[in-house]
């Protein structure tokens, strides 16, 4: 195997690693203060190595006029919305659910581009994309339909994870353009000071200032981890590795990472591994594999 290719199949098993974890981490430091205050110091330390890189890579430079309303609605979308709610979902709900939950991104990437930029959806993607439904709808229900039925859908928190995933789907189709005439590692510092900026103002208004002494050391150690290593170093490896692997190769790292945060969960939090969660999240895997795998490359008819 090429030394660059080991490289970045290293650089993307990192990256698959602390996201997943950064369910549990994130579970850990809401628990001591608030979500705004978690993702307004999370963003202050990924800002700052990310802005650190692109000035080691000689790719700073300041957006022109026309780049700044475009990297402003990415950060609030992809950083400044999208963190708060899963920050705030996982108060109340479970990170292992979180992270099946979140699993299902691809599917509302593939409904979006069917519904806004004409994409076709084959009937096997229809059927992914069912079996990936029920999955969620056993892992939030653990088991238990018939609760479902009866309207109660989880905790509230599940609700606000749940709507992260479409969020997302928004924010990654939006990104293709920039990622595609920016180097990324750029473009997501931009993105994510912006986001980090939106974030201050609701950090500043609830004063979250006062809450740092309510931190542990634990709360501490959770922060810095989300900082330093999913905002900041996983963006920065994943990209690169993008440059050596192609991305369906690279993408099916990700149905590691819900795993990773079970097991992760399982061992800090003390989140039971429950057989029919396991169950409801394979089929969650194998909807989103059934739906990327029949995707078509084509964009509109």
């Amino acid at each position: 195997m090429p030394r660059s290719k080991l490289i970045a199949i290293l650089e993307v098993t990192f990256a698959v690693i602390v996201w997943g974890a950064s369910f549990v981490a994130t579970k850990v430091a809401v628990q001591e203060v608030s979500p705004v205050t978690v993702v307004w110091l999370r963003f202050a330390i990924g800002v700052a190595i990310l802005g650190a890189a692109t000035i080691l890579r000689r790719q700073f430079a300041l957006p022109a006029r026309n780049e700044v309303a475009y990297f402003a609605l990415l950060g609030f979308l992809g950083i400044t919305f999208h963190q708060w709610l899963q920050s705030t979902g996982l108060v109340t709900a479970q990170a292992t659910t979180s992270a099946w939950i979140v699993a299902t991104m691809p599917i509302f990437m593939v409904i979006l581009g069917w519904l806004v930029l004409a994409e076709k959806l084959s009937w096997r993607q229809g059927s992914g994309i069912v079996v990936a439904v029920l999955g969620v709808l056993v892992v939030v229900s653990k088991g238990d339909l018939a609760a479902l039925a009866g309207g109660h859908f989880g905790s509230q928190g599940d609700i606000l994870v749940m709507l992260s995933a479409p969020n997302w789907a928004v924010f990654s189709i939006l990104s293709r353009r920039g990622l595609q005439r920016y180097p990324a590692t750029r473009m997501m510092f931009f993105v994510m000071a912006f986001g980090w900026l939106f974030s201050s103002v609701l950090f500043i208004t609830r004063g979250g200032l006062s809450e740092w002494p309510a931190f542990s050391a634990s709360g501490w150690l959770s922060v810095g981890f989300l900082g330093v290593f999913c905002s900041g170093l996983a963006y920065i490896f994943w990209y690169d590795a993008l440059k050596a692997l192609p991305a369906a190769q690279a993408g099916a790292f990700l149905y590691l990472e819900p795993f990773v945060t079970a097991i992760v969960a399982a061992l800090v939090l003390k989140e039971p591994l429950l057989g029919v969660s396991l169950l409801g999240g394979a089929a969650i895997l194998i909807g989103v594999w059934v739906v990327n795998q029949y995707s078509s490359p084509s964009k509109g008819k």
